[in-house]
């Protein structure tokens, strides 16, 4: 699968090791910034991440911000981005599974690496349900985003 990462300044140093560790599982990965520890405004790598999604050159989408809660508010404001912030195992696949979530955002001021790396393999593994319900949801999700 190909991965797109983003992270602000505050998540730039737990997104080196969720990048080695995506690598290891076999994944492609696409890191759209930041590559240094200097401020910068965590809506704007969230476009970066989104556009790879969007465009079909990345599958699912990783964001790393201090709590994630500011990624996920703005990958949201993208049209076809379903993005929520995932502190727990649980979380991080029934996102994908229930709600068919194509970026997670994680806090790096809440969340160390060996968690992360839980929520990670999570994430990736889990697959939308084909479950009717979940499916309909999902739909109702995409007429809300035609109704901006």
């Amino acid at each position: 699968m190909r991965i797109v990462i983003g992270s602000d300044h505050a998540g730039f140093p737990l997104k080196s090791s969720i990048v080695e560790h995506i690598k290891s599982l076999g994944h492609e990965v696409m890191d759209v910034g930041s590559y240094d520890p200097n401020p910068v405004d965590f809506p704007d790598v969230a476009k970066n991440v989104t556009a790879s999604i969007i465009a079909g050159t990345a599958e699912r989408g990783l964001l790393v911000c201090g709590t994630g809660v500011g990624a996920s508010i703005a990958a949201n404001k993208v049209k076809g981005i379903r993005a929520a912030v995932c502190h727990d195992v649980h979380s991080a696949h029934q996102s994908v599974e229930h709600d068919d979530v194509n970026v997670m955002c994680i806090g790096a001021q809440i969340v160390g690496a060996w968690l992360a790396t839980d929520l990670v393999d999570a994430y990736l593994k889990a697959e939308f349900s084909k479950d009717e319900d979940f499916r309909r949801r999902v739909r109702k999700l995409a007429e809300m985003d035609d109704q901006r």
